[in-house]
């Protein structure tokens, strides 16, 4: 029994080294965002997103992963098709910090401990958050902080494709949604309940919702993989 329990225990470790490559790197893209204020085309990069990355492979079709990214996300009314919105002329910039968990899906097997070339498309889904600051319109159309912050809790929805360049490091090129669950990024549902009843506007009936484009490059390393005579 003693003898069966060791062979499991080497077994289970010889899996969990197999998989346990690790990558950190870096993201690069743009940010745009979809709301009550500015245009609500979805895939238009807008100003820059820049952050840091982190997976742990646990198997050649799943991945843990985390990230932090830092953007501005911006609305402008006058980028917008809707005459009312161009008519309105209300804009906004608010600088938001986004911390993502979640796991990512390989479409085909991507063992990092086999050489060679490999590549394949990836879909990655978790949840987020996204600190930032609150504001309103006022009365006269101005932005006025509210000297108070927030965090929009999301879901993160990411299709990607990604390749080795080096034995060590692998590119991505990745189109990212968060649908959030907050009206509050662009100012148009104050913070304030007593200043929301009187200074609210737009569809309350519909959260934000931001977009990134753009690519991560990672390094990766961990354990080679074990073999096991049984």
């Amino acid at each position: 029994m003693k003898r069966i329990i060791v062979i499991l225990i080497l077994l289970i470790t010889c899996q969990v080294s197999q998989a346990q490559i690790n990558e950190i790197g870096i993201y690069l893209g743009g940010s745009n965002f979809i709301g009550d204020v500015g245009s609500t085309t979805y895939i238009a990069p807008k100003e820059l997103a820049i952050g840091g990355i982190y997976k742990w492979n646990r198997s050649p079709r799943h991945s843990y992963r985390f990230s932090a990214i830092f953007t501005d996300l911006v609305g402008i009314d006058n980028d917008s098709d809707d005459p009312s919105r161009i008519q309105r002329d209300y804009e906004f910039s608010s600088s938001i910090i986004e911390l993502s968990a979640g796991m990512e899906f390989t479409f085909f097997d991507f063992d990092l401990h086999i050489p060679g070339n490999k590549s394949t498309p990836y879909l990655y889904t978790g949840i987020s958050v996204a600190f930032h600051d609150n504001f309103f319109f006022n009365q006269n159309g101005k932005l006025q902080s509210e000297d108070t912050t927030s965090q929009a809790w999301g879901i993160p929805v990411a299709v990607g494709y990604k390749t080795t360049i080096t034995d060590n490091f692998l590119l991505s090129i990745e189109i990212g949604a968060r649908a959030i669950f907050s009206d509050e990024i662009d100012g148009s549902v104050p913070d304030n309940p007593d200043l929301a009843e009187a200074f609210s506007f737009g569809n309350i009936n519909n959260n934000d919702f931001y977009m990134f484009t753009g690519v991560t490059l990672t390094y990766t390393f961990g354990r080679n993989p074990c073999f096991c005579n049984f």
